[in-house]
């Protein structure tokens, strides 16, 4: 059971300055939510992610600011004692009026308490208006998965040491403009370590190795509910999806063989009711 109480926005950047280490799973919903708090995870991220995790999606481009708020929402009251990042879906920070306008309802009405959105030195302006409005917000370098398209697909970025300059470069300007933490995406192990130690904020990563102050997974992939595909850094702790599987597998047996529901499952009438009943249908013929 957590017993810890809930992380604190400066508490962030003091587990970074501390050397600890955190642990972060992206949910979307209040059951597993639920499951994460009861685990002892320190931050639970409502990540435009669960457009393919539980929607279907073939990425994250089609989720909207009023699903997001439904799912924070829903993970909120799963886990309403542990930190909770919300990210801000594709669109909805084109521009600084839209995205803070976009970050208030995210935190108002979704109950998070920081936005995350994508991008580095070219989101300067934006990243800078939404921490200005008082807005605890982060960004998000490496594999951005808003630019999916323009990326050419889910790929590790990086791979050169210019590359890796850009990168470095771009986590500069988003501690610049004011946010409190950033992400690190799929990444060589190098370049993400080189991203944490050119900043002084919070930072998490995922597809990074060990890089960063907090370590994140998608929840959906760790316990397997979520196997459509892997990535290479995703690790399954469980099987969710075979279980499942197999339990509607054999639901769908037994209901057809005629042997669920049972007596075991099925409620009676007291006796005298039930000879009360027979009589009056008899007598209603």
């Amino acid at each position: 059971m957590n017993d810890r109480a809930k992380l604190t926005i400066p508490e962030l950047a003091q587990k970074k300055a501390a050397g600890d280490r955190l642990v972060m799973v992206a949910v979307g919903e209040a059951l597993t939510a639920a499951w994460a708090e009861r685990a002892g995870v320190d931050i639970v991220g409502v990540g435009d992610s669960l457009g393919m995790t539980l929607h279907g999606h073939e990425n994250t481009l089609a989720m909207t600011v009023d699903q997001m708020i439904d799912h924070c929402k829903a993970v909120r009251r799963g886990a309403p004692n542990t930190f909770c990042l919300v990210s801000m879906p594709y669109g909805s920070y084109a521009t600084e009026e839209i995205a803070v306008l976009n970050a208030l309802r995210l935190i108002k009405e979704g109950g998070a308490e920081a936005v995350k959105l994508q991008g580095g030195r070219e989101m300067f302006s934006i990243i800078k208006a939404v921490a200005d409005a008082g807005i605890p917000v982060m960004s998000h370098v490496g594999l951005l998965p808003h630019r999916i398209h323009s990326l050419g697909g889910f790929k590790m970025q990086g791979r050169t040491a210019e590359d890796a300059m850009k990168i470095i470069d771009n986590a500069k300007a988003i501690e610049e403009a004011g946010a409190i933490g950033l992400e690190i995406e799929a990444m060589p192990y190098e370049v993400g370590k080189a991203v944490d130690e050119a900043v002084s904020i919070f930072t998490f990563s995922i597809g990074a190795g060990s890089a960063g102050t907090c370590q994140l997974l998608n929840g959906y992939d760790l316990i397997g509910a979520f196997d459509t595909f892997k990535p290479k850094f995703a690790k399954r702790y469980g099987n969710i999806a075979e279980v499942a599987t197999r339990a509607f597998e054999t639901y769908a047996e037994e209901v057809r063989n005629g042997t669920f529901p049972d007596a075991e499952h099925s409620y009676t009438m007291k006796p005298e009711e039930a000879q009360k009943l027979k009589k009056l249908l008899s007598d209603s013929d």
